[in-house]
């Protein structure tokens, strides 16, 4: 059950833009073995002028109130991957996805 409705569709929005800054941009790499990324100052996010429009359906439920900041960020790569094949034919299997290689 949703408690308050509205952070209920803040952290699904959220979600999504962060999803997206990893699923088309972001990704984690190494020098000599050693991360260099080091904390968000190294992380491009999705900026509000590239957000697209979200819709947020809040289903009702009698379960008791429980977290909403993750779920929204799964689901978005492997949709992001669907819609890419089926407008090239070609499947892209690793983030961030490489958008010219579809080409």
């Amino acid at each position: 059950m949703a408690i308050n409705s509205d952070i209920v569709t803040a952290q699904i929005e959220g979600a999504i833009g962060f999803a997206l800054s990893t699923a088309l941009r972001n990704q984690v790499t190494l020098n000599k073995s050693m991360v260099e990324q080091s904390n968000f100052d190294d992380f491009e996010p999705t900026r509000m002028r590239e957000m697209p429009k979200v819709e947020v359906h809040i289903v009702r439920s009698t379960e008791p109130p429980s977290g909403i900041g993750e779920p929204g960020v799964p689901p978005l790569a492997p949709a992001i991957g669907n819609a890419i094949f089926a407008a090239t034919g070609k499947r892209l299997r690793s983030l961030p996805f490489n958008l010219g290689a579809t080409g």
